[in-house]
């Protein structure tokens, strides 16, 4: 069966397009590196840190799981945060799970956009780093959503980004963070930091404080 599904659909890694392979190991190196410190042209309040660079393996990826329906990326995509969010740890960066909870918070998205993807690929990658870092319990909170009027982001400025979203991103109380936990929100790239900027700054309206913002790269 898997040799005649490899006929209809050849298989091909995600970040480099090699066949015979959902992911290859070449890739897998690349998104395993140590996160780096980012400073977003808009100030989010918290640290921001990325798996990498928006290029190469991680852009491929996260292109192809946003726009050409590889679902399958989730799993190394999110290999890559846990992988992050451990090596944070070791850095004191976040508090290790003996002294807090991990709750994580994916982006918003738009409703058009996640059903034409057949799915949210953000919160996809973050469910899978929640499976990655078993047996710690990571909640994954669906506490962010777009209100009327936000725009494709695609091609704005800086500025224009930051009145697309000003007041526009809205935050529900996470139903199982309590307040001891270490928050962390999560996006695929990061781009001026608004919409980063502007989901700290709802979160924390409804009492939550996001301890940092975690992509996979920095366009």
């Amino acid at each position: 069966m898997r040799a005649l599904l490899d006929l209809i659909l050849p298989r091909e890694c995600g970040g480099c397009g090699v066949a015979g392979t959902l992911w290859c190991a070449r890739c897998a190196t690349q998104l395993a590196g140590p996160p780096v410190a980012v400073s977003p042209r808009i100030d989010t309040g918290v640290p921001v840190w990325a798996v990498g660079a928006h290029g190469g393996a991680r852009r491929a990826a996260v292109i192809a799981a946003k726009e050409r329906g590889r679902r399958d990326l989730a799993r190394p995509l999110g290999a890559a945060l846990a992988g992050a969010v451990r090596q944070l740890r070791a850095l004191g960066e976040l508090d290790p799970p003996e002294l807090a909870g991990l709750t994580v918070v994916p982006a918003p998205t738009r409703r058009r956009a996640a059903r034409a993807r057949g799915g949210d690929p953000v919160l996809a990658m973050v469910r899978c780093a929640a499976e990655r870092l078993a047996p710690e319990a990571v909640r994954v909170e669906r506490a962010l959503s777009f209100g009327a009027g936000v725009r494709d982001s695609v091609g704005l400025s800086a500025h224009a980004r930051v009145a697309n979203l000003a007041g526009r991103v809205r935050a529900t109380p996470p139903v199982g963070t309590v307040r001891s936990d270490c928050v962390v929100f999560v996006d695929d790239v990061l781009t001026t930091g608004a919409t980063a900027a502007e989901s700290v700054r709802a979160l924390a309206g409804v009492g939550v404080r996001v301890d940092a913002v975690l992509v996979i790269g920095v366009a």
